[in-house]
């Protein structure tokens, strides 16, 4: 069985029929509702669609998901195709003990095992495909049996909890400056370094860091956004996130004076070389850009052409696909208007930020030595340092609220005692908030780290973020602020 998405921007590019033309498709797919990344299951040999599994594309298409995420429950359902096939089965008439197979294949026999949270997830669309079938009649039951209370059987037992590292401030200090930033562990300039933009990456970790927001919701950030924008005032930026959220979850966003500083010395120093470089390219491309000719700061709205009708949006609405085409006529012609840009002129993704965390991990350990700060066995992702964040603004605001507590027990009496009477002023809440997690339970899992070694500086961010003796206490008090004001 072959696997194939749809994408309705190749249409007018390759559809060359006298039958129906690319505008014509690219209207029927949007009247059904089939969005780009919808999988499409083709029989090998006649490349006829499978109804059983493209009905099941069309129904996560329904469900209103992501592009990406789209493309990995349909790489699911082909991996699951393909390992039943070898069995002499398939989706259809596959019994308890074919799936068991393919779940240890997964986990256990494969080169490469997957650990049990990828398997989790994999396991909920194996679930979720067999309750389609059932549902609408291809199946009369389900293959596997039916835990207590509903449970997938074939679902991790344990459920896995977060995998929480976290940075102190020399280790962040060393990967910012050392790793990214091309120094050499005692400040000076390292001369073999070939990275192309230290001065973007050093930013990308500021905002964060500064800001605490997942790698998609401060890589996808736009000029206007974090305040570096023609007739803005500067300093510290304050915006929505929503289509770049997880689970599309709107919330307010704080980026720090320090962190919007880090920016503008890459907009200035490193920005528009590479924006010129690109600007003929991008010139060339302009029919499959997102041109703006307006932009409303303060309403938070964008206006302009894309695929040739005029069209606007809520920036906060805008998804990372759509932010990535996003240009307008700068300086030297057309211009990302994405605060990252790399070679080609556009936002970079997410191959490139990895490449760039992977390079600076590389020179970190080639330079390490007994005066360098401790590198755990494991790299580093962009993701810790949303839970560095989320360590040092929780430990402040407890710190804010009662000051140093040497009890331990003591301390998990006080957030009981939050949770049921200080609702608006609970660190834990306060940070939650921040961090846009669903639920408070996923915010308490941090609060085993409170207590250790990492928290033990007068002040919860001092001198992270900037080269200047700033605090980042002012993000503890505009947190502060915004609670007292209500939640947001």
């Amino acid at each position: 069985m072959d696997l194939a998405f749809v994408n309705s921007g190749l249409l007018e590019r390759f559809l060359d029929s006298d039958v129906v033309s690319a505008d014509e498709v690219t209207a029927l797919l949007e009247r059904r509702g089939v969005l780009n990344g919808t999988p499409v299951f083709l029989d090998e040999e006649t490349q006829m669609p499978v109804p059983p599994l493209c009905g099941f594309g069309r129904y996560l298409s329904t469900a209103l998901l992501d592009e990406t995420t789209l493309k990995d429950y349909g790489r699911v359902v082909g991996r699951l195709n393909d390992h039943l096939v070898g069995l002499g089965s398939d989706v259809l008439s596959a019994v308890e003990s074919d799936l068991v197979s393919y779940r240890d294949q997964r986990i256990l026999r494969q080169t490469k095992p997957i650990g049990w949270s990828a398997w989790g997830k994999e396991s909920f669309v194996q679930d979720d495909l067999y309750n389609f079938l059932v549902d609408r009649g291809f199946l009369s039951h389900r293959p596997a049996r039916v835990a207590a209370r509903g449970r997938n059987a074939l679902a991790p037992r344990i459920r896995s909890s977060m995998d929480i590292r976290h940075l102190t401030f020399e280790q962040y200090r060393y990967f910012r400056d050392v790793g990214l930033g091309g120094q050499l562990p005692n400040s000076q300039v390292n001369p073999t370094f070939r990275g192309w933009s230290p001065l973007r990456d050093r930013a990308g970790s500021d905002i964060a860091l500064g800001s605490g927001t997942r790698w998609r919701e401060w890589s996808t950030v736009l000029l206007p956004e974090i305040g570096l924008w023609p007739g803005m005032p500067g300093g510290a930026a304050e915006f929505t996130v929503q289509a770049c959220a997880k689970y599309g979850k709107a919330r307010s966003v704080y980026v720090p004076e320090d962190a919007v500083e880090s920016a503008d010395q890459f907009c200035l120093l490193e920005r528009p070389d590479i924006v010129h470089r690109a600007a003929h390219t991008l010139e060339r491309k302009a029919r499959d850009l997102f041109v703006v000719s307006e932009v409303d700061v303060a309403g938070g709205r964008v206006r302009g052409i894309l695929d040739g009708v005029v069209r606007e949006f809520q920036i906060s609405a805008m998804p990372a696909k759509l932010r990535r085409i996003t240009v307008y006529e700068g300086e030297f012609g057309l211009e990302a208007m994405t605060l990252f840009v790399c070679r080609g002129g556009l936002m970079p993704g997410a191959d490139a930020w990895k490449s760039y965390r992977h390079r600076a991990w590389t020179r970190m350990t080639e330079l390490a030595d007994r005066t360098t700060p401790h590198l755990p066995a494991r790299r580093w992702r962009w993701h810790d340092l949303r839970h560095t964040f989320a360590l040092r603004l929780l430990t402040y605001l407890e710190n804010m609220m009662d000051g140093q507590e040497p009890d331990r027990l003591a301390r998990r009496r006080r957030h009981r005692s939050y949770l049921t009477g200080h609702i608006r002023h609970n660190p834990l809440l306060i940070v939650s908030r921040r961090l846009g997690h669903t639920s408070p339970e996923t915010t308490y899992q941090y609060l085993q780290y409170t207590d250790d070694l990492i928290n033990e500086f007068e002040a919860a961010f001092a001198g992270w973020v900037g080269d200047d003796e700033s605090t980042y206490a002012e993000i503890a008090t505009h947190a502060l602020t915004s609670a007292k004001g209500g939640v947001r």
